[in-house]
């Protein structure tokens, strides 16, 4: 079996960048990477000048449109789906035309990748969700992840998954995601994991506790999801665990001991003696501290309920021996997420620079530096994901390939 991917909703490409670091054949055979709404597509030009653009079967480059109006029969044969979709409301409803079918709310990217299961068929994949994926919506929680995982049962697939922090297997960034692992059953890799023992899938046989080792696994909860989408988006609601495994229906999660790893720290992904314009002035310092301080503010509700807002502080400037904080899409902005460190070369407080949001995601020193605005550079990075991950995965994925 080949080694092509297809990457949707592809950013900068930390998918593509994590399994080309290992050097062991993957090919990119077509991405999508579209930004709503904005008139220059700065991540998918970044994508491009790195790697090429691609055509589809026909021909054409559709890389940087919608993907909602691609034509997902025209997308190249792949054994690897992968993507960093975001967290939506993933309900659905029966079709008017078809009381078999079902009709997800418009816009919600989910559906994209399901429509592609259905047109390519590939053989494995891996996605990538913030962590809260596994308990939402808050009204009925564990209702959208469960949609997820109905939808790859209804199409043949098995699926694992891991709360992976990636400063725990020795990144630069404590950064929590959801990876989900999903294969065909009809791989010989899915069948072969259909005579292991649950158990055994979750603390060393599946792909997730073979590249994120751990040291103990909780006795899993188990539950059967409806053969009805539908009635998973109306009724089904469960306790997702931190690591967990789909196999006909049939779920089994647990939390586990992970097998923790030296990180990366803050010190050592610091420039020095950075440009003038990364310091804090001292018309900004108040506000600054402000924003970094414990708060207790009086509020109203929109109902009239009055009730008291309070969060705690935040280090004021980020301390060099640990690994960076999760950096959001408004890295370097004035507000209380972004990182605030003191530069090793002065000792003025500043922010990050660009290169250094890039190494807290473990790529390349200037990665970004394609022409971008420096906003767009820390928005790009903010979206990323930790490369390293993915080349951890792509490790043991490549022996599974190799088996097929």
């Amino acid at each position: 079996m080949d080694k092509t991917m297809c990457e949707l909703f592809a950013g900068v490409g930390g998918f593509r960048l994590g399994l080309e670091r290992l050097e062991s054949g993957w090919k990119t055979v077509w991405f999508s990477q579209w930004e709503p709404g904005a008139r220059t597509q700065w991540a998918h030009d970044c994508y491009v000048k790195h790697f090429g653009d691609c055509k589809d079967k026909n021909g054409e480059y559709h890389t940087g449109d919608d993907i909602a109006v691609v034509q997902k029969e025209a997308i190249p044969e792949h054994t690897l789906l992968v993507g960093g979709f975001p967290c939506q409301d993933y309900s659905v409803a029966h079709t008017l035309a078809s009381s078999q079918g079902i009709e997800g709310k418009k816009g919600v990217l989910w559906w994209q990748i399901r429509d592609v299961l259905i047109a390519k068929r590939p053989p494995f994949c891996i996605f990538e969700n913030v962590d809260r994926l596994l308990k939402s919506p808050a009204k009925q929680r564990g209702r959208d992840f469960g949609v997820i995982l109905a939808c790859f049962a209804e199409l043949g697939y098995s699926a694992e998954w891991r709360v992976i922090n990636a400063a725990t297997y020795g990144a630069a960034q404590r950064r929590r995601r959801t990876f989900i692992f999903a294969y065909r059953n009809d791989t010989r890799y899915g069948n072969r994991m259909a005579a292991v023992n649950p158990e055994q899938v979750l603390s060393a046989e599946g792909l997730m506790p073979r590249a994120f080792p751990i040291l103990e696994v909780g006795k899993p909860k188990e539950t059967q999801l409806p053969t009805d989408i539908v009635e998973v988006s109306d009724k089904f609601a469960f306790d997702f665990r931190q690591a967990g495994y789909m196999t006909q229906g049939q779920i089994y999660t647990a939390d586990v001991e992970v097998c923790e790893e030296t990180p990366v720290l803050l010190k050592d992904i610091l420039q020095s003696d950075v440009d003038e314009k990364f310091y804090i002035t001292s018309d900004r310092m108040e506000k600054w501290v402000y924003l970094k301080g414990a708060k207790k503010i009086a509020r109203t509700s929109a109902s009239g309920h009055e009730y008291v807002f309070s969060e705690g502080p935040i280090a004021f400037p980020d301390v060099w021996d640990r690994p960076g904080r999760t950096m959001l899409t408004s890295e370097s902005t004035l507000n209380r997420s972004t990182h605030v460190v003191a530069d090793p070369g002065t000792g003025r407080i500043r922010t990050l620079t660009p290169v250094e949001a890039e190494r807290l995601q473990g790529f390349q020193d200037d990665w970004t530096a394609t022409g971008m605005p420096q906003r767009m550079r820390f928005f790009c990075m903010g979206n990323a994901l930790v490369v390293p991950m993915i080349s951890r995965m792509g490790k043991v994925l490549d022996t599974i390939i190799e088996a097929e």
